[in-house]
């Protein structure tokens, strides 16, 4: 067994973790982590998105009495009904557009000067949403949400799929300017990060399935453990922290981080891995 290798599958596992909820982009850290382990060859990317799946247990463990009081009432309650069913229209437009673009996006945007950039942007995304006055949320609770809504919160999510955008970043930010509160639009990004990520996670599994070995699954369930714990400490912090406070620092945090990278790239004095 490569200790070394379980050794990167942790580090990779906490990062998603760590970094899956919250609006800082874990495709862009998982990318740029992975350019300075030097684990970013075609396997690694595949791990990147299955170990997405321990980050969405987490979810499902900290959400999982509304999951259960939905699934129960599902059959005769028009309230579980519409919830269901908005989470399944925010779902469908990342399901149409990355089976449409996906591999392209993979094949050119996927590099650290790409994710730096749309740090940058998307910080100062998050800074102009953040200066929106209180008199501009409409929908309190992921329960008030129309159809309409959840169609445009999900088209929002496909801009995250250019790498650095963050998915949840784009969910949630996107939710707050179409009229959503801080809370409902971040529970709304963790239900609908449900089937995103392990749809997601299944599909490159299954499409990439060549590339995989037994040899392989200690590496995978390392990657899985390191990130559904990460992510369950991060899911649990988070919604306490926007009980009072904004996404300011995420925002000033995206940019100070995503200048370093490109200065270091430009400078030489980091090589970060194309």
């Amino acid at each position: 067994m490569d200790t070394v290798l379980l050794a990167k599958a942790a580090a990779m596992g906490v990062v998603e973790g760590l970094t899956e909820f919250l609006p800082i982009s874990s495709t862009g850290h998982l990318i740029l982590a992975g350019a300075l382990l030097g684990f970013d060859d075609e396997k690694a990317k595949v791990f990147d998105i299955a170990i997405q799946t321990g980050a969405i247990f987490a979810v499902i463990l900290v959400y999982w009495q509304k999951l259960r009081e939905t699934l129960v009432a599902l059959p005769h309650q028009r309230q579980a009904q519409r919830f269901a069913l908005n989470v399944l229209i925010g779902f469908l437009p990342a399901v149409v557009l990355g089976l449409l673009f996906g591999k392209a996006i993979k094949e050119h945007l996927f590099t650290p000067v790409v994710v730096a950039t749309t740090f940058i942007l998307g910080g100062f995304v998050i800074l102009w949403a953040e200066r929106r006055p209180p008199s501009a949320t409409r929908i309190a609770s992921v329960d008030e949400m129309t159809p309409l809504d959840a169609l445009k919160v999900g088209l929002v999510q496909c801009l995250a799929m250019v790498p650095g955008t963050s998915r949840s970043g784009a969910t949630i930010i996107g939710g707050m300017l179409l009229g959503l509160s801080r809370k409902a639009a971040t529970d709304f990004s963790f239900f609908l990060a449900i089937p995103t990520l392990v749809g997601a996670g299944a599909y490159s599994l299954y499409k990439e399935r060549a590339l995989l070995t037994v040899a392989d699954v200690p590496m995978f369930a390392v990657g899985l453990l390191f990130s559904f714990v990460s992510a369950w400490v991060c899911v649990r912090w988070l919604l306490r922290y926007i009980a009072s406070h904004s996404f300011v620092p995420f925002a000033w945090y995206r940019i100070a981080f995503g200048i370093v990278v490109l200065a270091t790239a430009w400078s030489g004095l980091v090589v970060w891995a194309d």
